[in-house]
């Protein structure tokens, strides 16, 4: 695995902290900051809500949510140059669940690492949402560095 490094980057303090305190433990060289966004319908089926049958506005959503999902991935970037890496952004739309698209983009680029943050959901979230990081974890077959969340005071 010779590829660039894989900041999974959402524009969340999660992945901040996993880009700039992960990334402050390697020496930096070529990276992908990777966000991942989901269209609304996924979202909603995700969550339980299909009974709509009908979503106003439905394409002016996506190009919202595919819109800060840019603004988040170029955030990204210039974090990770600011730092010394040499960073290209990448946002893809995730078609079931977006840790298997981090997973396929890994794949792709032959990344040598994935480097995830952790929000630190609690227990109860965890099991109804999942957790990407944890998912990337358990599901990839490539080095992993997970940022967990600091302890709360």
């Amino acid at each position: 695995m010779t590829g660039p490094i894989l900041f999974c980057f959402d524009g969340s303090d999660g992945s901040l902290r996993a880009l700039r305190n992960g990334g402050a433990m390697l020496t930096p060289r070529a990276a992908v900051v990777l966000t991942v966004w989901e269209t609304v319908t996924t979202q909603l089926a995700k969550s339980g809500a299909l009974a709509l049958s009908y979503l106003p506005d439905e394409n002016d959503l996506d190009a919202q949510e595919e819109a800060a999902a840019r603004e988040a991935a170029d955030r990204g970037v210039l974090t990770a140059d600011a730092r010394g890496w040499r960073a290209t952004g990448r946002v893809e739309n995730a078609p079931v669940a977006v840790w298997q698209t981090v997973i396929a983009v890994a794949d792709e680029l032959n990344a040598s690492l994935i480097v995830c943050g952790a929000r630190g959901r609690n227990a109860a979230k965890r099991t109804l949402l999942g957790s990407v990081a944890e998912a990337v974890l358990h599901h990839g077959h490539r080095p992993t560095l997970i940022a967990p969340q600091p302890p709360s005071n």
